[in-house]
């Protein structure tokens, strides 16, 4: 029998190697798993249990919400609804310093409480947003870093579809889960406008000051009466059924798909070529993804078999490091991590090994999740290859990687706070799950 540390070495070799290799994600974790499967799970008959789990791995009724959730943030956008949110938002703050930071940052959030997507989210607002913040001459600082750090939210804020995708891979209630990013999701948007204040107030050159059309209060009350209160009206129907027991995360997300419909219709902006565009869009998305989650289960079984999770467990406990120490070398571990690889590669290579760990340690398993989707959401946006900086530079013009990153590094300070702050007091992530009705 091969010792643990050979087996954990071997399996995760293989893996970087052929992500390396440029192999797409899901088929490295596959041919990974066939290999370590033949070696550890008994040669060819282990094949024969590849191929039985690989059925049961997607029949699992948690995973549902997945496709449901990208369906409606791809709704949300082909419909046009989205752009609402960013013109009201724009109305509301009038001749405020850095108002398009702001309305970056105030749709932003918002969109990401509609739609689940982090890509999403920065492309729409890299394509709508950035040309204008350009023009009026704001500094990339107040211009990218808002729109990238803003987008990445939809990682922690619900609903999320990586929660789900983690929630179901590491076995937690995913309906808990989402709740559980709300309270953290929303103070780190906070912090975001809160340095974009501190920004304006050092450097006022950052957002020169323009002349912009005077709203009347009659007027924004109407813009939010119209525009603003529907978009309430999906967030009641999605996350209000969940935290009063009414829904199942998968119940939820369809009322959430009914309601994009509905305000859609209601704003007439619901055409036949919208649905079509927006479910094409959501059936490759969920393909890639569900692809992926059929080669984790194995994946996690090997590490299992071999004996790697167990003794690295031991391992770790063996040390007697406290307790901050560990999360501090798992979020070491994640930030390397999310400097090359895509997110739910990070997931299926960290969950089998770090949850048992932090569990070992009396730690939440809900704030794990949480934890490990703020470094997921950091990770979008870190050099060399957070794909969230290149779907930025796609909507800049004359931009490099560079640029792009110091843009957004602020606001991942921002992030590392937030860390800190729920390391500090769980209960900021705790509080809203333990509201949700047996």
């Amino acid at each position: 029998m091969m010792a643990w540390y050979s087996s954990f070495g071997l399996m995760i070799g293989l893996i970087l190697t052929l992500m390396a290799l440029r192999v797409p994600i899901a088929f490295a974790f596959l041919i990974a798993n066939a290999i370590g499967v033949y070696l550890f799970m008994g040669g060819h008959f282990g094949l024969v249990q590849l191929a039985a789990n690989s059925s049961e791995a997607l029949m699992n009724y948690s995973l549902m919400p997945i496709p449901l959730f990208i369906l409606m943030g791809e709704l949300f956008f082909h419909t046009g609804i989205a752009g609402r949110v960013f013109v009201v938002v724009d109305r509301l703050l009038g001749r405020v310093r850095g108002r398009l930071s702001y309305v970056a940052i105030g749709g932003g959030t918002l969109f990401s409480a509609l739609s689940g997507s982090s890509l999403g989210n920065v492309a729409m607002m890299g394509s709508s947003m950035y040309p204008e913040m350009r023009k009026a001459g704001y500094a990339d600082t107040l211009s990218i870093g808002p729109i990238i750090a803003t987008g990445g939210l939809a990682a922690i804020i619900p609903p999320s579809g990586l929660a789900v995708v983690l929630g179901s891979l590491a076995g937690l209630d995913v309906g808990r889960l989402l709740l559980a990013g709300l309270v953290p999701g929303l103070l780190l948007a906070l912090g975001y406008a809160v340095l974009v204040f501190v920004i304006t107030r050092l450097r006022p050159d950052a957002a020169p000051a323009y002349d912009v059309p005077t709203t009347s209060l009659g007027e924004k009350l109407r813009l939010v009466a119209v525009n603003l209160l529907p978009m309430m009206f999906i967030i009641c129907a999605l996350m209000g059924t969940i935290i009063f027991g009414i829904a199942t995360p998968t119940e939820a997300a369809a009322f959430g798909v009914l309601s994009v419909l509905i305000v859609a219709a209601f704003f007439r902006s619901l055409t036949l070529a919208s649905v079509v565009s927006a479910a094409q869009s959501a059936m490759k998305i969920s393909g890639m993804i569900f692809m992926i989650i059929l080669a984790s289960t194995t994946f996690s079984q090997i590490l299992a078999i071999s004996g790697a999770t167990r003794g690295l467990v031991g391992w770790v406990q063996g040390m007697d490091a406290s307790l901050p120490v560990i999360l501090l070398a798992i979020a070491l571990v994640l930030l390397i991590l999310g400097a090359f690889l895509e997110p739910v590669g990070i997931m299926l290579l960290t969950i089998p090994i770090f949850l048992p760990m932090v569990q070992a340690y009396g730690v939440d398993p809900i704030w794990m999740g949480v934890f490990i989707l703020i470094f997921v959401e950091v990770g979008l946006a870190t050099p060399p290859f957070g794909m969230a900086l290149y779907v930025m530079l796609g909507a800049t013009e004359g931009k490099s990687l560079a640029d792009v990153s110091l843009a957004v590094a602020p606001y991942l300070l921002c992030t590392m706070a937030l860390v800190l702050l729920i390391t500090i007091f769980p209960g900021i992530v705790l509080y809203v799950p333990s509201l949700v009705r047996n």
